[in-house]
């Protein structure tokens, strides 16, 4: 069987969310943090052998204090955050052991999925060396101006919509990575292709939403309550063992 690492972006400053001063990944969704919903998908799985939670230095202290039974618990590791998400991913890479054949970049800020979704690309990676979860650009598109004016209507024939999990090979992404001179690439996979790589394409799905706004979190809510069910494991937590399975009965 295949080993993978699992790195959680979480350094990211929100500031397209505010909420009491708190950043998306540590508001509590229906009673646990984002960031936990978002890592318990992956501890709980027998093919990942290590976690990985990249958090900014500013959050470092509090971050250790507040979630300690957590990360104890989960055997969940930290590592300090960058200022971009690349330097943030390039931090975390450090810390991936050497001995595991795959590395899983997931937004801390996704807290929705399924044991299928995750199953589907890992298997692709599995197979390609390089895969994400993405889904096809279905509404129309434009081209604005500076002023909101419309200049063009873009054409979304073989467009699609990145999300994550993102897993590619550890060799493979970290000579990406050692590559890569840039610091402003927004995703892992689009690393990997300026390195020459072709990345494949598992189709994901609408409810692996990433919380950026409010609203975000607010369709979040809605759909815990609605993901496909399936058998999966307990949700883990260090004090309330008897909690409803993760997402799933």
């Amino acid at each position: 069987m295949a080993s993978f690492a699992v790195v959680l972006p979480a350094a990211g400053a929100s500031t397209r969310f505010s909420e009491n001063k708190r950043k998306k990944v540590f508001l509590e969704l229906k009673g646990r943090a984002v960031w936990i919903r978002a890592a318990e998908h992956f501890v709980n799985r027998d093919d990942v052998a290590q976690t990985i939670i990249a958090i900014a230095a500013a959050d470092m202290e509090w971050f250790k204090e507040k979630y300690r039974p957590n990360l104890a618990f989960m055997d969940v590791e930290i590592v300090e955050g960058g200022r971009t998400r690349a330097e943030t991913v390039r931090n975390a890479l450090a810390r991936v052991r050497a001995d595991l054949d795959f590395v899983a970049v997931h937004d801390a800020a996704r807290p929705l999925l399924t044991k299928r979704w995750i199953d589907a690309v890992f298997g692709k990676a599995e197979e390609c060396g390089a895969a994400i979860p993405a889904i096809r650009v279905t509404q129309t598109l434009k081209r604005a101006d500076s002023d909101a004016l419309i200049r063009e209507t873009v054409s979304r024939d073989g467009l699609w919509q990145a999300q994550t999990p993102q897993v590619f090979r550890r060799r493979l992404l970290l000579d990406a990575y050692a590559q890569y001179g840039d610091s402003s690439a927004t995703d892992e996979a689009q690393v990997v292709e300026s390195a020459g790589t072709r990345v494949a394409i598992v189709e994901g799905s609408p409810m692996n939403l990433k919380i950026t706004r409010r609203d975000d979190f607010r369709m979040a809510q809605a759909v815990l309550d609605v993901l496909p069910r399936e058998q999966g494991p307990r949700a883990l937590h260090p004090f309330k063992d008897d909690e409803r399975g993760l997402l799933f009965d």
